[in-house]
């Protein structure tokens, strides 16, 4: 092969030293024939043997001595992929183009990521071979342009799929009912007519199966085969053998006898295959809906300190060190520091913290969160794309983008199989016109045609798009949303699922565990009476928890007077003439209030993972009030029938890792990532990636949409949020951790059934072929006429289809 130049833009250099280390560098690799460097213009030209060394590895070099490859990136939206033979193709072809340093194609939000020096290739030459390779390319844009003109090419996409599969739905059940005129007696007889027949399906063949052909082109410029290939080549040859039949129906006579048609079998295939194409689509079609439920999350205005004036202005507009006011119930529009004032702000959405944290001066806050009570004011801190908002949207975004290793068994046999077939085709046609009897080329061109026929991929294309189709409709049934086929196929193969907590795990909210009087002193229903009533006209959740306790126990809430809250420390009031404080142990203490044995009783409740506040009145201790976020009434049995089935369980949360092993402990879990910041979390499903595992995040929360997304099969719970849910592969409508073991168990009973559908499919070709080719001629005089080929097909079809449908059966966990 011969060399190949490049020019490297590098970025670093100051001296000619610099130009002497990249150039030695550059040398010193294997293949590299002669390296100049440049520091007038920052750029090394480089002589390479493409078979020993490649741009990725100079560009790297070049990182490694300390200097910057000026690399620039795209993102391209990519149409017609199917399968993952087509992720390979368009990664090998843009690998193969000068300039180019990585290239990463991803499946399931159809985009190609691409890395290259602009001194040697345009992004017009990237389109170019995307489009010479067979596929569409939708348009490049910026990041926020782009996902409206993908949305805007899936929408066309969708109805273009749509009309070509109702037109050929309905040709095809026009074939049928002529192709079977004489078992329904109802059909007019023009419709049994082979021109008319010819006239049908001639459209459904080239114009709704277009799409085929082009995918089949595509791949044999590049000398591969995928899914198009299998399709093409079936219904070509039903559709070329109908054809001939119709027209010259002397050739394939033997013995007086008409040959058979095959257009049903042709337009049938199409139709099906469009079918799911449609419902892929479909799928597809939310992808990016997650990343505009994240950015809706942003506040919209914020009130910020100019002079000595508060005015509203966009949040787009604040900077940092600006003053910014906050009062109750609003947004925090972006991150900053806390200057005066007091609050409690739920954090949920982005820590997953179910319990509203207390700020004060000097404490941190983080934009998009909400401020529940009292107002403050805080300095700017981080704006724009430096917030932790804007920072899980961008790990939202590589996690989705990156390559995921999903490889279907169905392409990689069929790239074999497709070549292997026509190639014994064309041996079995040479060989029955030199050797064959008279007449040699009637005799050669049947024995052709049903070898084709008879391995004629309908069965491979239904093996597994039917098993999706009837899992995930089963899986719908159950309450469990599987986003697509690769969602499915990826399930049976998790060995670890990390669980979140809050709202996963757990019910999401507060609620009353425990309620101990002091002893000699007030009963349990008193204690919680008179707390509820001190929490009436609170707005803090712990206190919303203990008033509703209250209320589902029809006891007398009464109205407090004298209302005090203490940040930091809980509150005050006057509950039917006497004075009551119910808070924290630093309270107790300052009132001077001696809780004696009612600390040892917290400090259990504590241990568990519960909150304990204590009660007094008239400066004597009441008693204890626990609360907590309390564990699902199914989580533990979801636990346990995942460790059954050889899972490993991990639960991750933003908690202490004292609250953290209490919920583990009450669970059956043994695995812990306690203390979890948001924008860890996708990193912490990372660490357990590399280790080879395959995992599954089980999360509700905003905070757990990275993750999700970075997970191998994220799982969201329905109840949680929206953004959640868009992330995910899989979604539990019913908010069940035993949804989780349903997934699971239906992935591994799915591709169990698509494993035999595979096996069966090639079963009957492989038996078929050599039937078909004739090798039963020479002893006892037995052709397989293409008709009972085409037969051996359509029950291996059947086979295949019922196959599927025996996944009805299965029942949920």
């Amino acid at each position: 092969m011969p060399t190949k130049q490049i020019t490297l833009p590098i970025g670093g250099m100051t001296c000619a030293s610099c130009v002497a280390t990249i150039e030695s560098g550059l040398l010193g690799l294997e293949g590299v024939r002669e390296a100049s460097v440049n520091l007038a213009t920052e750029r090394a030209t480089v002589i390479y043997d493409p078979e020993l060394v490649n741009e990725k590895k100079l560009v790297e070099t070049v990182t490694e001595l300390g200097y910057e490859p000026r690399v620039e990136k795209v993102t391209i939206s990519v149409g017609g992929m199917t399968c993952a033979s087509c992720v390979a193709t368009i990664e090998g072809t843009l690998s193969q183009v000068p300039g180019v340093v990585t290239a990463s194609v991803n499946l399931a939000t159809e985009r190609a990521t691409v890395e290259y020096l602009l001194t040697q290739v345009t992004v017009g030459e990237l389109k170019r071979a995307i489009i010479e390779a067979g596929y569409e390319v939708r348009e490049v844009a910026g990041q926020g342009e782009l996902r409206d003109l993908e949305r805007e090419a899936r929408a066309r996409e969708i109805q273009s799929l749509k009309i070509r599969f109702t037109f050929s739905a309905a040709m095809s059940a026009l074939i049928l009912l002529g192709t079977f005129r004489e078992w329904l007696t109802f059909v007019p007889g023009f419709l049994g007519n082979n021109l008319v027949l010819f006239a049908l399906t001639t459209p459904v063949q080239f114009w709704a199966g277009w799409r085929f052909y082009r995918g089949a082109w595509g791949a044999l410029k590049h000398k591969t085969s995928d899914m198009n290939t299998l399709i093409a080549v079936g219904t070509s040859a039903a559709y070329v053998y109908s054809l001939i039949a119709t027209f010259f129906p002397g050739i394939f006579a033997i013995g007086g006898l008409m040959p058979a048609l095959y257009y049903d079998t042709a337009a049938v295939i199409i139709t099906l295959i469009l079918l799911g194409r449609l419902l892929e689509a479909i799928a597809k079609g939310q992808t990016s809906e997650a990343i505009k439920r994240l950015m809706g999350l942003r506040a919209k205005t914020a009130w910020v300190l100019r002079g000595d004036a508060e005015i509203d202005i966009p949040v787009d507009e604040v900077i940092v060190g600006d003053i910014v006011v906050v009062r109750p119930g609003e947004k925090i529009p972006v991150d900053g520091t806390v200057l005066e004032g007091h609050s409690a702000v739920d954090e949920s959405m982005i820590t997953g913290e179910s319990m509203p944290v207390e700020k004060k001066e000097g404490d941190s806050v983080i934009g998009a969160t909400i401020n529940k009570i009292g107002s403050f004011r805080f300095k700017a801190a981080k704006v724009g794309k430096e917030t932790v908002l804007a920072q899980i949207i961008r790990l939202v975004e590589e996690a989705q983008g990156s390559k995921a290793p999903i490889q279907r068994l169905a392409d990689r046999v069929a790239s074999v199989f497709v070549p292997g077939v026509i190639a014994i085709a064309l041996v079995t046609f040479v060989a029955w016109l030199v050797f064959g009897p008279q007449p040699a080329f009637t005799f050669a061109f049947l024995n052709f045609v049903a070898v084709l026929i008879i391995a004629c991929p309908c069965a491979l294309g239904l093996a597994t798009p039917t098993a999706i189709m009837v899992g995930t409709g089963k899986g719908a049934e159950n309450g469990v949303l599987i986003r697509s086929g690769e969602s499915l196929e990826m399930a049976h193969r998790i060995q670890t699922v990390v669980l979140d907590k809050t709202g996963t795990l757990t019910e999401g909210k507060p609620s009353v565990t425990d309620i101990l009087p002091a002893n000699g002193f007030f009963d349990a229903e008193m204690v919680l009476t008179l707390a509820a009533s001190a929490e009436k006209n609170s707005e803090h959740s712990l206190g919303e928890a203990i008033v509703g306790r209250a209320k589902e126990l029809n006891l007398p809430v009464m109205d407090p007077e004298d209302f005090e809250a203490i940040p930091g420390h809980g509150i005050a009031a006057i509950i039917a003439g006497k004075k009551v404080y119910l808070g924290n142990k630093r309270l107790m203490d300052d009132q001077a209030v001696a809780l004696g044995e009612l600390v040892a009783r917290a400090d259990a409740c504590s241990a568990n993972g519960k909150t304990p506040m204590f009660l007094a009145v008239d400066g004597k201790p009441a008693g204890v009030v626990a609360v907590a976020d309390t564990l699902k009434a199914s989580s533990r049995q979801a636990v346990e029938r995942l460790h059954r089935l050889g899972l490993q369980v991990v639960m991750i949360t933003g908690d202490n890792r004292r609250t953290a092993e209490a919920i583990a402990r009450q669970a059956g879990i043994d695995g812990i990532l306690a203390e979890v910041l948001p924008q860890d979390k996708a990193n912490q499903v990372k660490k357990l990636q590399s280790g080879g595992k395959v995992v599954a995040m089980v999360g509700d929360g905003i905070n757990d949409a990275p993750a999700l997304a970075q997970a191998d099969v994220g799982i969201a719970i329905g109840t949680g949020t929206d953004v959640a849910m868009e992330a995910a592969d899989v979604t539990l409508m019913r908010g069940d951790l035993m949804g989780v073991v349903t997934a699971i168990a239906l992935s591994k009973r799915t591709m169990r059934t698509i494993k035999w559908n595979l096996f069966w499919a090639f079963a009957y070709n492989v038996a078929g072929i050599p039937v078909a080719a004739g090798v039963l001629y020479p002893f006892w005089g037995i052709l397989l006429n293409p008709m009972i080929a085409s037969a051996a097909m359509a029950f291996s079809s059947v086979f295949v289809v019922t196959n599927s449908l025996r996944l009805r059966g299965f029942k949920a966990a």
